[in-house]
């Protein structure tokens, strides 16, 4: 077995990588963490999913792959000029609604609960933790990457991650695993309603 060989991907992939490259964006998702959230979205028939950090679409390719027909994804971005790439590839699917804003702007209004929510930006992840995690359903899953060290980590950033780890492990109401595989992932699921 061999995890980076994935052999199903989603048919845009190949294009908006080649995008990503072209615009040096260079926070995109891995393919393994492609991959795990392929197989999560499928876990969520007629799901309600939320990606807070578009980027060029890499991540929401996966989400898309994954879900089935009666499915909605909402990925929120602030980024235009790399959303667009998204936008261009992916817009023409009716099950994601690609939303320019802030992240944490939107959390603070987005009433809908949501089955999985893909936290690879700031907000979400390192602001507005409570207004994400509020969002989810019981047994909705909230998804988050690069927590093992990256090349583009600011000198003071470890500290925060370690931070964040600690805190979702001991979050009362929810269950947690952190796999060290990929860039770093935790998948966190709402087990008490309330």
């Amino acid at each position: 077995m061999n995890d980076n060989e994935i052999v199903r991907v989603p048919v845009a992939l190949d294009a908006i990588e080649q995008e990503t490259r072209q615009v040096g964006f260079t926070m995109a998702s891995e393919r393994r963490t492609g991959s795990l959230l392929r197989t999560l979205a499928a876990t969520k028939p007629a799901g309600r999913f939320l990606e807070l950090g578009t980027g060029t679409g890499i991540g929401t390719a996966w989400l898309l792959m994954g879900m089935d027909a009666r499915s909605h994804l909402d990925s929120v971005d602030n980024d235009f000029a790399v959303q667009t790439v998204a936008r261009r590839r992916l817009a023409n699917d009716p099950r994601v609604t690609f939303h320019l804003a802030d992240g944490g702007e939107f959390l603070m209004t987005a009433r809908a609960p949501y089955d999985l929510i893909y936290a690879d930006a700031w907000p979400g992840k390192f602001s507005h933790l409570d207004a994400a995690l509020s969002l989810l359903r019981a047994g909705g899953m909230y998804v988050i990457d690069d927590l093992l060290p990256q090349p583009n980590w600011p000198a003071d950033h470890a500290p925060k991650v370690s931070q964040l780890i600690t805190e979702l492990e001991s979050r009362p109401g929810f269950e947690s695993t952190s796999l060290a595989w990929s860039s770093g992932i935790m998948i966190v699921v709402r087990a008490d309603a309330t």
